[in-house]
């Protein structure tokens, strides 16, 4: 076999140490992170701090989320492989990669036209071509495409996501960091019969989630 490049190298460590060495234990979610080359979707001045335990800066005054946050809320979706998942807040693209190695089908929503085009670019570059980039509003998801098995949202909403929560299959799983625009918990929505049975999960810090359910445009 040939030697790992530097890159793979510090994708391994970053799976073993930020992920593994934490309390991700989804070994389906452990490969997906593994399998994803993260140094593809941050700009090229960034790309030896890919895989730092932290959110990185992109255009538009976004980040690329902190790896053990992805890894999360990809966990937290309790995908088997054959689902159909939105992806809210597209950004760079490398949150939809990674749900692209858990599900069937990946919908993915950027308010900015210009993120979601270059998103669209590094996706098919990276051999993500078959996310389905779309730009709107994501607070309200994607109506035409729904029902969902799973929706991961990638910014912080003020409240409750309900549009988002009514896109949901029944048992789908809904995972949105919920707070204030400093500080949120990162909350699971199953949707059940009797309304949504939420399960506070970790303390997170996102950029605000804008639109006409969110922070406001």
């Amino acid at each position: 076999m040939p030697p790992e490049d530097e890159q793979t190298r510090r994708r391994r460590s970053m799976v073993e140490a930020q992920l593994r060495g934490r309390d991700i234990v989804d070994e389906r979610v452990l490969r997906a992170m593994a399998a994803v080359p993260r140094e593809e979707f941050v700009r090229e001045r960034e790309r030896r701090r890919a895989y730092e335990d932290a959110a990185l800066p992109i255009s538009g005054g976004q980040t690329i989320s902190q790896p053990y946050m992805v890894a999360r809320i990809c966990e937290a979706l309790q995908l088997t492989g054959n689902e159909r998942v939105l992806d809210v807040g597209t950004g760079s693209g490398y949150q939809a990669a990674v749900l692209a190695e858990l599900a069937a089908e990946v919908h993915t929503i950027e308010r900015i036209p210009e993120l979601a085009e270059a998103a669209r670019e590094r996706l098919a570059e990276a051999g993500y071509g078959r996310v389905h980039v779309h730009v709107g509003d994501g607070t309200l998801g994607l109506p035409e495409f729904a029902p969902f098995d799973g929706i991961a949202v990638a910014a912080a909403a003020p409240g409750f996501p309900q549009t988002l929560y009514e896109q949901l299959k029944p048992r789908g799983r809904l995972v949105v960091p919920v707070g204030s625009a400093r500080g949120q918990r990162l909350e699971v929505a199953v949707r059940s019969p009797e309304g949504p049975a939420v399960i506070h999960s970790v303390p997170c810090r996102f950029v605000p989630l804008v639109g006409a359910e969110g922070f406001g445009e």
